[in-house]
C-alpha cells in the first residue's frame, strides 16, 4: 500500500496540539511495519527551512482563476518523507490558526496536497485526511476519482480527532473555492462545515479512541453532527493513538535532570527537584506535585480546577500548570499563583517540548479533569514517566487508564465519571493517600511504565483499516 498523510501539523516541524505528535508518529509507525507512507503539511513561517530541501521549484496549480507559483520543499527528518507547500501568503502568518480566512488557506492547501501526489512517481492507494482543515481534500478526491485514472483507486479515510473543531465559514465561499456543485455536503445549520464534507464524502471514518467513537453519536458530544456520525457508524472505527517511545521515555529523554527507569526510578527525585527550581517553588522533593499541561480552555477542566482551588492547596500539594488560552483561565492561573506564590507554579504560554518533559517526569500526579477528551496523550505520557495520571473517565481517557483497585493491586491511575469539582478533589484525594504509602505508591507507577502504548500496535490497526476499506484486498 502507498497512503499520503494529510495534516495541518506534525512534530518537530510545526504543533498546536495533539495532531502534531500523532501525524508525525503514525507515518514513522506505518513505515516501520512496511507502509509505503508520506507526509504532506504547509509551510509555516516557524518552520526552519534550513532543515529542508527543495522538492519541486514549482508545482503546477489552479487555484481561483490563476496559476500561483507554489514550491514544494522536502524533509527527510522523520523515517518517511515529509512534503511542505510553500505559499508565503497563506502560512506566513506567525500562526498555525486562528485567522478569518483558514477556511481559503486550508482548501488551498488541500489542492495544492493533491497536486503534489499527482506529481510523484505513482498512485496512492489511501488518501489520509486528519480534522476539518484536510475536509475539502476528501470532497474533492472524491470528484476527481470519478474522471481521472490516476486516483480511480484512490480510497479516502477521514480522521476526526475533535468533532468540535467543525471549520465552519459562510457558504458563499463555496463557489470561488470550487466546491459550489458540493454545496449539500458542506451544508451544517446554514453554515458550511469542512469537517463535515470530510465526513460525509470519505470511505471509512475514524477517530482517535474507541470510547469517543461511541461519544460522538450521542447529541451531548456530537456538535451537531450526531446524527451523520450514527448515520456512517458502519464506517466509523475508534482507534486510540499511541506514544512514541524514541521521544517520550525517560531513559533516554535528553530533556531530564536525571534519567531513570522501570528498574530504577531514582532519577525521577532529581527531576522533581530540577521541577520545583524552574518553577521557583521551595525545594521541599517529599511534598506531592500535581501538574497539568493543557490549552487553557473549559474542555479541559479548567472551571472545575477553578472552582476546587481553596481545596486542592488544602491538600497540601503543589500545583503546576502549562499552557495557554482563554484569558478567564490565564487570569485564575495568576490570581491562584499570586495568593500562593510558593504553592503554585505557572508557565502561561507554549513552552516547547522541553519543559512539557520536565513536568511530565518531576511530577507525582497528572490531572487530566476533561469535559471531553477524544484521545489524549498526556496521560500515557504521564503513565511512561512514573507520574500517576488523574482523569475523568471521557474518550480516550477512559480507555487508557485503569483505576487503581488497591486489593489486587491493578490498575494505572485515578478515575472519576462525573463533570464535577467534588468528584474531582475525591480521586486527588485518593491519589495523594497513596502517595503517603510509597510501597503501594510505586506499584502505580510500575503498573504505568509497563503499559504498552506504543504506535505500533496502533499502526497496526490503521494497516488493518486501511486494508479491509472496498477495493483494498
Amino acid at each position: 500500500m502507498r497512503i499520503a498523510i494529510l495534516s495541518p501539523e506534525a512534530v518537530p516541524f510545526a504543533k498546536v496540539g495533539g495532531l502534531a505528535d500523532v501525524s508525525s508518529a503514525l507515518n514513522k509507525a506505518l513505515r516501520a511495519d512496511g507502509v509505503d507512507s508520506l507526509l504532506i503539511l504547509p509551510l509555516y513561517d516557524s518552520i526552519d527551512r534550513s532543515r529542508l530541501k527543495v522538492f519541486d521549484e514549482e508545482l503546477g496549480l489552479f487555484w481561483r482563476s490563476k496559476a500561483p507559483r507554489i514550491r514544494v520543499w522536502q524533509s527527510d527528518e522523520l523515517a518517511a518523507p515529509t512534503y511542505f507547500i510553500d505559499a508565503p501568503h497563506y502560512f506566513h502568518r506567525g500562526k498555525i490558526y486562528g485567522d478569518g480566512d483558514d477556511h481559503e488557506r486550508f482548501a488551498f492547501f488541500c489542492r495544492a496536497a493533491i497536486a503534489l501526489i499527482r506529481r510523484l512517481d505513482k498512485p496512492i492507494d489511501v488518501l489520509h485526511c486528519n480534522d476539518w482543515q484536510s475536509g475539502f481534500a476528501s470532497v474533492e478526491m472524491k470528484r476527481l476519482r470519478g474522471h481521472d485514472e490516476f486516483f480511480a483507486r484512490t480510497k479516502i479515510l477521514f480522521s476526526i480527532h475533535n468533532l468540535a473543531y467543525q471549520g465552519l465559514f459562510d457558504p458563499d465561499d463555496l463557489w470561488w473555492l470550487g466546491f459550489g456543485d458540493e454545496k449539500n455536503e458542506f451544508l451544517s445549520n446554514g453554515a458550511a462545515s469542512a469537517l463535515k464534507a470530510g465526513a460525509m464524502t470519505a470511505d471509512a471514518l475514524s477517530t482517535v479512541s474507541p470510547r469517543y467513537a461511541h461519544e460522538i453519536q450521542t447529541r451531548e458530544q456530537g456538535y451537531g453532527l450526531d446524527w451523520l456520525m450514527r448515520l456512517r457508524s458502519n464506517r466509523l472505527v475508534g482507534i486510540a493513538n499511541g506514544v512514541d517511545y524514541e521521544i517520550w521515555n525517560p531513559e533516554t529523554d535528553p530533556h531530564l535532570a536525571a534519567n531513570y527507569s522501570l528498574d530504577d526510578l531514582s532519577g525521577k527525585r532529581a527531576c522533581k527537584l530540577d521541577l520545583l527550581r524552574r518553577f521557583g517553588l521551595p525545594e521541599e522533593v517529599e511534598r506531592p506535585i500535581i501538574a497539568i499541561i493543557s490549552r487553557l480552555v473549559a474542555q479541559k477542566g479548567y472551571d472545575l480546577i477553578r472552582d476546587a482551588a481553596r481545596a486542592i492547596l488544602d491538600t497540601g500539594a503543589f500545583f503546576i500548570a502549562l499552557g495557554a488560552g482563554a484569558p478567564e483561565y490565564e487570569d485564575f492561573l495568576q490570581s491562584w499563583h499570586d495568593v500562593a506564590p510558593y504553592r503554585v507554579g505557572i508557565y502561561k504560554g507554549f513552552a516547547g517540548e522541553p519543559l512539557a518533559h520536565q513536568i511530565e517526569a518531576g511530577a507525582d500526579l497528572f490531572l487530566m479533569p476533561s469535559l471531553y477528551e477524544p484521545c489524549g496523550l498526556n496521560q500515557m505520557y504521564s503513565m511512561r514517566y512514573g507520574t500517576v495520571p488523574v482523569v475523568r473517565a471521557t474518550g480516550g481517557l477512559d480507555d487508557t487508564v485503569r483505576n487503581f483497585d488497591p486489593s489486587s493491586g491493578d490498575g494505572t491511575g485515578f478515575k472519576f465519571h462525573q463533570y464535577d469539582a467534588a468528584d474531582m478533589l475525591e480521586k486527588i484525594r485518593e491519589g495523594l493517600y497513596f502517595y503517603n504509602q510509597p510501597e503501594v505508591w510505586k506499584r502505580i507507577q510500575l503498573n504505568g511504565m509497563a503499559t504498552d502504548n506504543s504506535w505500533s500496535a496502533a499502526a497496526r490497526k490503521y494497516i488493518q483499516l486501511y486494508q479491509e476499506m472496498p477495493g483494498l484486498r
